[in-house]
């Protein structure tokens, strides 16, 4: 017998303005139900789960949860401005009886110290604080939206076991597609208002919504069929007994109220980029190209060659150099040593990562005509843009709207439609797949399937790197970088393994050092620590925390990328603060961990 759900929405309903956003909309969570949430962006999946949080009240229906368990909510944006640390933050969600110590250990696994201030977070900082909040108590039911936003590979494979090791119930909202095909076990589509359900993965689900589609397309064809009869019937049929004849009336009246009140399925992004003519057939050569920040080099002795319509991933944690290899290989930054030649007739354009160069003020028809009238020109074709934009699923309605007012995904999408209407033979993606939905997505590679041109893609999305390119080109770290061949799948398999943060790799290399410290141990004879041990233990805590929260920041200042033109003194000073300090915060963790393991030692 199954048992009770420790969750439930039923028959939710919800209107904005006067567009009913859910019509009937259900959810149902059990223990250590595996739970996705997908549909289009704008179809109300962070509404329902925010009414499934507690935090929004629908228009009608019902919630329950299960007395006495526990829901945490992990939201898009979420705001720690009433926070002086992130450890304040994460330790706020906590109740007396939970793990005080888990909330450290998250922060460091998530690559924090726990005393960043909160009011100085980038927007990847600012989301692994967040699930950091949400994971240290180990809720009875997790309900995440978009959890990997912003997280590099290693935070988002770490992600995933944490998750997967956890007891707790998960609703999840994301994005990635291997992400959720990992970690689903039911998949919960929310189309038109209403929602449907399917008791298998997410991998299954695009099958399955196909097939229902196609069933609704029968539907209405046999709806219409119906219709037709009826009117046909009303033109010549009205001599049949009169009781008769007003019954079918009606019956025709409800057909075509029928009809008039289904809401049809949404329309697709209509996606194809204007291609220039054709580059040279080498696009890029690099021969033995070097680049260096200080003593840090990011870029060591790398070579390759790029040939017209090759398809190449970027790939690599936050901080190995990914778009610092990405600019020496398009000419946008000189490399300390070695040579790279571009093409002829190469005509580039550039996806940013950062929405930056959108002016949130400027209204949508004018960031896709750039201010020049009503026409955007694609190709050799002229098109007017409210046509352009309904490609890109934007009603009429919006073209007057600022770019402030868009969400996420719509920014997405504006920078897609801008970079896609200007020719080129060479594009250069960098995060092209953050907050776009997945039938975006599948639009997008199915485009770059079909453009003649090359592709270079920096991404942290495993699935698209393995339907988009042909090679990757992976950090192997101290400025190594080295090609495979296929996709993401393919370089793992060649590899061994998957992209490591620099923590992980220190970690890996840790348990080595130690059985060599072990060798030389004092003997077991020795009952207990010593006095400058236990201090040492208890007090080496505390300046781990110190050390690496100055490495943070000797880090932030050698990130501007203009400091070594305006100040070569400096930047070669805070340089070798940084080594000094990232030296003794490795000496600082192995000391600490030596004492640990002796005592344990000593203890058992």
């Amino acid at each position: 017998m199954a048992s009770p759900p420790v969750l439930f929405l039923r028959n939710i309903r919800l209107t904005f303005g006067a567009t009913p956003l859910l019509t009937g909309a259900d959810l149902t969570v059990g223990e250590g139900d595996r739970i996705t949430l997908v549909g289009r962006n704008g179809s109300g999946k962070s509404t329902l789960l925010k009414i499934a949080a507690g935090l929004v009240e629908a228009d009608d229906g019902e919630r329950f949860v299960q007395p006495g368990k526990t829901v945490r909510y992990l939201p898009q944006e979420p705001d720690l401005t009433a926070f002086r640390t992130t450890l304040d933050y994460v330790e706020s969600g906590l109740t007396p009886g939970d793990d005080h110590y888990r909330a450290l250990y998250l922060l460091n696994e998530l690559g924090m110290t726990g005393n960043e201030p909160t009011a100085s977070l980038s927007g990847g900082e600012t989301r692994r604080a967040a699930l950091a909040h949400v994971l240290a108590p180990e809720p009875d039911i997790l309900l995440l939206d978009e959890p990997t936003n912003h997280l590099d590979l290693p935070a988002i494979e770490w992600l995933e076991g944490e998750l997967k090791g956890m007891k707790s119930a998960l609703v999840l909202i994301s994005h990635d597609r291997r992400f959720l095909e990992n970690l689903s076990r039911t998949t919960v589509w929310l189309d038109r208002g209403v929602t449907r359900t399917l008791d298998r993965g997410f991998s299954h689900f695009e099958a399955w919504r196909d097939q229902v589609l196609e069933e609704e397309e029968r539907e209405l064809v046999k709806l219409d069929r119906k219709i037709e009869a009826e009117e046909h019937w009303m033109r010549y049929g009205v001599t049949a007994r009169r009781k008769r004849n007003v019954r079918r009336v009606d019956l025709l009246a409800d057909l075509r109220k029928e009809k008039r009140e289904h809401r049809g399925s949404l329309g697709n992004v209509k996606m194809a980029a204007a291609e220039a003519e054709a580059s040279s057939k080498l696009v890029i050569e690099a021969k033995s190209i070097s680049k260096s920040f200080g003593d840090r080099p990011i870029v060591r002795d790398f070579s390759i060659r790029v040939a017209r319509g090759d398809r190449i991933g970027i790939v690599g944690p936050n901080g190995a150099g990914k778009t610092t290899l990405l600019r020496l290989l398009t000419g946008d930054l000189e490399p300390d040593s070695g040579s790279v030649k571009l093409g002829l007739s190469l005509d580039m354009q550039t996806l940013e990562q950062k929405r930056d160069s959108l002016d949130p003020e400027t209204t949508l028809a004018d960031a896709l005509t750039e201010g020049k009238g009503d026409w955007v020109v694609i190709g050799e074709e002229k098109r007017h843009v409210v046509g352009y934009m309904k490609d890109f699923l934007f009603s009429p309605e919006q073209a007057r709207t600022p770019l402030s007012a868009l969400s996420g995904g719509e920014r997405g999408r504006v920078m897609l439609a801008r970079a896609l209407a200007k020719p080129s033979n060479m594009l250069v993606l960098d995060e092209p797949t953050n907050d776009l939905d997945l039938e975006t997505l599948d639009l997008l590679e199915e485009m770059l399937g079909d453009y003649r041109g090359t592709v270079i893609v920096i991404s942290h999305d495993r699935d698209f790197l393995d339907r988009v390119v042909a090679s990757v080109v992976m950090s192997e770290g101290d400025g190594r970088w080295l090609e495979y061949a296929g996709g993401y799948t393919d370089m793992l398999a060649q590899r061994g393994r998957g992209v490591e943060a620099r923590k992980t790799e220190k970690s890996a290399a840790a348990p080595k050092k130690d059985a060599a410290s072990a060798a030389v141990a004092p003997p077991k004879a020795r009952s207990k620590l010593s006095f400058k041990d236990k201090h040492a233990l208890e007090t080496l805590p505390g300046r781990i925390d110190e050390l690496a929260d100055e490495a943070r920041r000797l880090h932030a200042v050698l990130d501007d990328p203009g400091l070594y033109g305006r100040d070569p003194s400096l930047f070669a000073a805070t340089t070798e603060k940084l080594a000094t300090s990232e030296a003794a915060l490795a000496a600082a963790e192995e000391e600490w961990l030596r004492l640990e393991m002796l005592r344990e030692e000593l203890e058992g």
